[in-house]
């Protein structure tokens, strides 16, 4: 029998709230890496989804959807000091859940800051305060007001998550390749000012999922690799990216939050319904969505360099997300139902019959031009690693088990963001589980091949500048 690593101690118990796709995909890495028994683990999921796998590694489970009204009820009584409460679920509020952990003494971590149900859409909202952006600066003001004490790591899956740590990675080679001798960081402002130095101008969170399955996408359903309501969720949020000082041009249905750390813009209509040019070294160049994610708005903030309040560098920031086949039909028809989502759901798994997930970050406008760092891990070796898993949600729970052996190893530090982490540890955890992790330069701009077959407003003196970011 394969014996594995074992990185920290949880001496509470483990309370997961939701066990979807990410929550069984995760399940055996925990039990692999951290010194932690069955009796421990406590799961509270919407449905009774998973209950099978819960079974298997003889864990307890219960259904029991969580509302503002009952999760106090519901949570607080396996809610104490040295517990750690894992939230993979959706519709439940982040921010709830992480005063609640402050409040008793126990660490938390989740994939995405989550609001509850309706929250995405809440027509009494205006589309900043129902932004990534929003949620993030709430958050980190529950960090500022508590001062410390209780591990609490935001968005900390694949992406957001790894993709910060793959960010410092390439501007560490990039940096080597280029000529440019280098410590590693140790503070933030260091790492904005090898940023600046390498003239990093855009970097895209550049994803393509080309995982695909025996049974094909039907009609009024929506299909994907992960949870269908997340997405549809954050695919119906405003469209959102981290703003660079080098754009000159302002999109035309571009806004500025009136509030926090001006790190990001948003656009006034869904991600999912925003189209963006990016590149992957696999595939090449494709058409991804510009769906919001906190690490678009997160790195932004974390690389910029400030000089008397002043802003002096920034680069751009944001996702360019090419999700499997059938989720590309899936948002479309979603489109098509003017953003109501069909009647039925399908995550794939075990149906999936060939297919990589290539994640990574593309650094552009560098002496090199482009650079892509990242894991390729394909369906076949995702099956060969972990149970219960796809190419997509192993990528995931390796970034939520690598976070939560940080938060084990640093209990007494506050909310944190995957920016603030030491990216070497979370690499060296997570990447047994990502495939081949990989970096490949190219040449390849957003202005490739563009004006054919016809003209486009676009600036051919930068390749980084679009004068109307609307152009698919």
């Amino acid at each position: 029998m394969k014996t594995y690593k074992r990185y920290a101690h949880l001496t509470g118990n483990l309370v997961m709230v939701g066990f979807g796709s990410i929550g069984q995909a995760v399940l055996p890495l925990l039990f692999r890496h951290l010194d932690l028994r069955p009796g421990q683990v406590r799961i509270v999921s919407a449905g009774e989804n998973g209950g099978e796998v819960a079974q298997e590694f003889g864990v307890s489970f219960t259904s029991q959807a969580l509302t503002r009204e009952n999760y106090l009820e519901v949570l607080e009584p396996y809610l104490n000091k040295g517990d750690f409460l894992l939230n993979l679920s959706v519709d439940v509020s982040s921010l709830a859940l992480i005063e609640l952990c402050h409040r008793r003494g126990s660490l938390y971590l989740d994939t995405c800051i989550e609001p509850w149900l309706g929250g995405y859409t809440d027509p009494s909202l205006t589309p900043s305060l129902r932004s990534n952006y929003a949620l993030r600066e709430h958050a980190l003001e529950i960090g500022r007001q508590t001062g410390g004490g209780p591990t609490a790591v935001l968005s900390h899956g694949a992406n957001p998550g790894l993709a910060s740590a793959f960010v410092k990675q390439a501007l560490l080679n990039i940096a080597a390749d280029t000529g440019l001798t280098v410590d590693v960081p140790a503070h933030r402002d260091d790492w904005a000012q090898l940023a600046r130095a390498l003239n990093i101008k855009v970097i895209h969170i550049a994803e393509q999922d080309t995982q695909v399955s025996s049974r094909h996408k039907q009609e009024d359903e929506f299909v994907n690799t992960w949870s269908v309501f997340g997405f549809a969720g954050e695919g119906l949020q405003p469209a959102e990216l981290g703003w660079g000082t080098h754009e000159r041009y302002w999109p035309q249905d571009g806004l500025r939050h009136e509030f926090g750390c001006d790190a990001a813009i948003y656009l006034n209509r869904p991600g999912a319904a925003t189209r963006v040019r990016s590149w992957v070294p696999l595939s090449g160049c494709y058409h991804g969505f510009l769906i919001t994610h906190g690490e678009s708005i997160s790195v932004a903030d974390y690389l910029t360099v400030r000089e008397d309040e002043k802003v002096l560098y920034r680069p751009t920031v944001h996702y360019a997300y090419h999700p499997c086949p059938d989720a590309v039909l899936s948002v479309d028809e979603f489109a098509g139902r003017n953003w109501r989502v069909q009647s039925k759901e399908r995550v794939i798994r075990d149906e999936i019959v060939s297919g990589v997930d290539e994640l990574g970050v593309l650094l552009m406008g560098h002496a090199k031009c482009a650079y892509w760092y990242g894991s390729r891990l394909s369906i076949q070796q995702a099956r060969q690693l972990a149970p219960y898993n796809n190419a997509t949600s192993l990528q995931v729970g390796a970034g939520v088990l690598a976070g939560m052996v940080w938060a084990l190893l640093n209990p007494q530090s506050g909310v944190v963001e995957p920016d603030e982490m030491d990216h070497r540890l979370i690499l060296e955890i997570a990447g047994p589980y990502l495939g081949e992790v990989v970096g490949v330069y190219g040449d390849w701009t957003p202005l490739q091949d563009r004006e054919w077959p016809f003209p486009e407003d676009v600036d051919r003196d930068d390749p980084w500048q679009f004068k109307n970011i609307r152009v698919t």
